[in-house]
């Protein structure tokens, strides 16, 4: 029986941990995908992951990959009809290829780190590399952190490139009025353009000095509120980085969800941010008041992931 690998939310961090920014990113259980066999999808179930499967081997000839996979089996299940079944919706910033690198390193890796171990950041440091390593293949990019939650299936706490490491999150309030709530744009987003735009704005020295001055105080102080049940100051945090990203951020934001991003700033009855690279899938929102918001975002099917 292989493992379940679930999707994950970046909360707070994007594109900002690119550039040494805290990062906060909590397991998303509502969806999973896990290794299966059926020798009848052999051929056009497998043929993504055997693409990928190639990508892996070529970059290990040159030492990019810098833990031992076992290629072969790999290659050999997928001729026997090995495929991932996954409800983890694609292109919508909640783990998709992440929980599949997670999957694939889990059946696959010659000197498997497990995650019982990770209390040793330098083993959760190693797992972060290669994950990264892994996942460059989907985005052109990657910081490794959405594998490395999917496969610990613990909050991790991004404080910069070298200190990661797994977290306690505030305890949920069921009866809260306050929430953290997903919104779907209706399209999927895909990274790799994304995350083309922020490496061309960060040639701008101005954007440079915006993200290392205002994007990240606000978004790391966001963070230490969160983590320490500091709702009120979170919210005061999250109205700021929910303008920063919309005046630095807004080709990451779908046009038809401009206005309805600038009434929460107005309003301040929600308060909106990227979930992930943007592009469309998911959104991320911030409430004091679910109840009085979630009318104002009924287009959009809010979907409460923490209440406080």
């Amino acid at each position: 029986m292989n493992n379940l690998f679930y999707a994950k939310i970046l909360l707070f961090g994007e594109y900002g941990i690119i550039d040494d920014s805290m990062g906060l990113s909590i397991p998303f259980n509502f969806y999973k995908g896990t290794l299966k066999f059926d020798p009848n999808k052999t051929t056009d179930a497998a043929r993504p992951i055997l693409a990928f499967l190639e990508d892996l081997r070529r970059r290990n000839a040159t030492g990019e990959i810098p833990e031992k996979l076992d290629l072969d089996a790999f290659e050999n299940d997928l001729t026997n009809g090995l495929y991932f079944d996954s409800s983890i919706p694609q292109g919508f910033g909640v783990g998709s290829s992440g929980a599949l690198c997670a999957a694939i390193y889990d059946r696959y890796a010659v000197d498997k780190i497990v995650p019982e171990s990770t209390s040793n950041k330098n083993k959760v440091l190693r797992l972060k590399k290669m994950f990264g390593a892994m996942e460059s293949y989907f985005h052109g990019k990657s910081s490794g952190l959405d594998p490395l939650i999917c496969y610990l299936n613990l909050p991790i706490l991004i404080r910069s490139k070298e200190d990661v490491g797994t977290v306690d999150l505030p305890s949920q309030v069921a009866t809260g009025k306050g929430a953290i709530f997903l919104l779907n744009t209706g399209q999927p987003g895909e990274t790799q353009p994304m995350v083309n735009i922020f490496m061309e704005k960060m040639k701008q020295e101005g954007f440079r000095t915006m993200l290392k001055q205002q994007f990240k105080k606000y978004n790391d102080a966001s963070i230490k509120a969160f983590l320490k049940g500091e709702f009120k100051s979170m919210l005061s945090h999250i109205k700021e980085l929910s303008h920063i990203a919309f005046n630095h951020f807004s080709p990451m934001i779908p046009e038809k969800f401009h206005g309805t991003w600038e009434k929460g700033m107005e309003s301040g009855l929600y308060y909106l941010k990227l979930c992930g690279s943007g592009g469309g899938g998911y959104m991320l929102g911030f409430t004091p008041d679910f109840e009085k918001a979630e009318p104002h975002l009924k287009d959009y099917q809010p979907e409460v992931v923490f209440r406080f």
